[in-house]
Parts: structure tokens; sequence; C-alpha cells
């Protein structure tokens, strides 16, 4: 005899109407997105195998040649946050026992040791203090010393507001006959990256930060000698879902099913692109200079101090030091809370010591600096 179960209605959740308070996201990301990117998100859902979703596919990719500056036939944006197109880098190119340099000066370099390290590699590493970056001549003795199959670079760390001079070491790489891996999470669409001039073979990013678009679409871009070290593996790629010797067949002519893409998040980064296209990339990469260099005279005046030289700033992410006496923590929370402004504070060895304010896409505007200033200012003691 069949078992009829009661519903008990004392377990019915009550649903409000979603609401989310209206927050100007000036940390280390996300940032705001563009309104633009938001209304393209509802336009109608089609099947990922749609022929209007895979000319849509085509279209991506090539404003995302245009916005790494690169040729690269596989650059394509991977179906999640920054960290799956980071770890789809290694999880394709490490093989057991490679050695891989990672040049750490902030956390998201300690993430490349960590995912280096889960995929088997002898993992090696040179460290410089976080708000500092390396020269070329360290990198070049590193690379003698160590003769890696792979470096590891971040261009943007987003933990010290540190920008890495990558002029010259493509070319370092090559002498050495090994790969360049390097993350520009917080640099594309903001500063000048040149994938294909500077020789970079693998670069991954996000889309919430620079390109103004939620979290969920991350670029990728991979060079034929990336692909030539995959195509040329003893072992299969240890993760399913990120290797792009699958990924690509989908991304590529055959358009053969894989996995099913974030169909709306697609149409969010294909807007975000267009928007970096029609602003030009030198204009948008002057706009953000000049927005950061605002922000840095406008924290001279309020007494506060930047932790990072002026000439290896980023203008995506400003370090502050927070001046003795005042509770770090707590100025974020009044931010927060009073104002509707979000900050980040400090990561591993700056936790506590700093403030981290973002000037990322949309958000890098006169008006969200000045309403920042306006909050610090009522915020902060008087000298």
């Amino acid at each position: 005899m069949t078992a009829v179960l009661a519903i008990n209605n004392s377990h019915k959740l009550s649903s409000p109407r979603l609401e989310m308070p209206p927050r100007l996201l000036l940390g280390a990301g996300p940032s705001n997105a563009d309104p633009r990117v938001i209304e393209a998100m509802s336009r109608p859902q089609v099947g990922h195998l749609d022929p209007s979703f895979l000319k849509l596919m085509g279209e991506i990719q090539e404003l995302l040649r245009y916005t790494f500056q690169t040729d690269n036939s596989l650059t394509i944006p991977v179906s999640g946050t920054g960290s799956a197109a980071m770890e789809t880098t290694f999880a394709n190119t490490i093989e057991p026992n490679d050695v891989v340099l990672v040049a750490v000066k902030g956390y998201f370099g300690r993430r490349m040791v960590d995912m280096a390290g889960r995929y088997g590699a002898d993992v090696r590493q040179i460290d410089k203090p976080w708000g500092e970056a390396f020269s070329l001549e360290e990198l070049r003795s590193a690379l003698a010393t160590h003769r890696p199959a792979i470096l590891g670079i971040v261009h943007a760390e987003t933990s010290t507001g540190v920008r890495q001079p990558l002029e010259g070491v493509g070319d370092l790489c090559r002498e050495f006959g090994c790969l360049l891996v390097v993350d520009t999470v917080t640099s594309l669409g903001c500063f000048p990256l040149f994938i294909d001039d500077w020789k970079i073979d693998l670069a991954y990013s996000c889309s919430q930060k620079g390109l103004s678009c939620p979290p969920g679409a991350s670029p990728l871009t991979m060079n034929q000698r990336a692909l030539d070290k995959i195509h040329n593996r003893h072992t299969k790629v240890a993760n399913w879902y990120l290797d792009v010797s699958l990924v690509s067949k989908y991304w590529g002519k055959e358009r053969t099913y894989h996995h099913t893409a974030p169909i709306n998040m697609n149409y969010a980064l294909y807007e975000a692109l267009c928007l970096v296209a029609e602003e030009g990339l030198e204009s948008r990469w002057e706009r953000h200079q000049k927005n950061a260099q605002m922000l840095w005279d406008g924290l001279a005046d309020l007494g506060l101090v930047c932790h990072v030289p002026k000439e290896l700033r980023l203008p995506t992410l400003t370090t502050v030091r927070v001046p003795d006496g005042v509770q770090e923590a707590e100025i974020r929370h009044q931010l927060l809370n009073n104002y509707n402004i979000e900050i980040s504070g400090g990561l591993g060895d700056l936790a506590g010591k700093v403030w981290r304010i973002g000037l990322m896409g949309h958000n890098s505007r006169p008006e969200s600096i000045e309403r920042l200033f306006s909050a610090l200012g009522e915020l902060l003691p008087k000298n």
C-alpha cells in the first residue's frame, strides 16, 4: 500500500521580495557592475548550443582578444570566478614533478604556490616584502638557479596594491625555456597590458573588477607555446571541468558540448567588453590613472599615507596605512553601515595594517572618490 505523506504547513517558509542595500563597492572587488551590464543579464535566456549563443561566443572571444591585446586563438571566458581561471592555467600546464617557480610578493602569489603544489609540482618560490616588486635582475637570477618549466607572477597584486613591471620578463622566460603565467585579475581593462608584445604565455583574469561585471565568467588566454606543452602532456589533466583540451572544443570551431555555460553571465561579459571597446583601451587606462591620482592627492590631504611607492602603485587598488590609534575594522564597519560604502581590510602580512581602496571600471569616477572622502572626513579623527 502506498503511503501518503501530509504536508506540514508549520514548516512553510515566508518568501519576502529580495532586497539588497545599495552599496558603493570601493574595496578589492567586486566592483559595481555597469547599469548596461545589469540590463544585459535580463535578456531572454537561450540554450548553450543555440545558434544565437554560439554566435555570441565568437564575439566575446574577439572582444577579449582586444582587451588582452592578443591574437591567441584560445582566448575564452572560463565558467567560474577568477580563481577558476587561475586554476585552469596550472591544472593544464603542470605535470607531476615539473619545477614551478612563483615570484611571491603578496597573498595571491601564495595562492599560486598552493595551487601548483596541489597538481604535483616541485614548487620553488622567491619572495619580496609586501609592497615591493621584482626586478628583471632578480628574476633572471632565480630562473638561472631553479630552471623551472613555469614562472608564475602577479601583475597587479590585490593584497598589496603593487604593479609588477612585466616588460622583459617574457624574453627572460624564453631565454630559459619556461612558460610565463601572469595573474591579471586586477589589471585587465584598467591599465596597460600587452599579452603578445610582452610575450606572456598564459594569463587569467576575472569579470568583477576592471570589467565591471558580476563574477562568474573569467577571461583566460593561452598562446601556442602553452598549448604545445598541454598537447605534449604524458598524463591526463587532473581537473576534468577545467581541461582546455575539452573546453576548447566547445569554444573552438567544433562547438562541441562540454558543460552548460552560464548563459546570462556571458551576456553580461559581452556587454562589459563592448563598454571597454567603445571607450577604447587607451582612454580607459588614462581615466583610471587620472582618478587614482585624484584619490592619492585626497588621501594626502586627509593625512593618510599610501603603502606603496608611487611608481609601483596600481591605479585600480590603493593600500592606505591605518593611522596610529585608529581602529581599522571600525572605520570599515561605519563606512558600510552608515554610508553604504565598502572598502577592504588588509590580507596576510598586511592584515590590520592597511585599508584597500579600489577604483575599478565603472567605479573609477570622481563622484565615487568624493563620496568616500566626504565619509572619511567625518569618521577619521581630526589632527
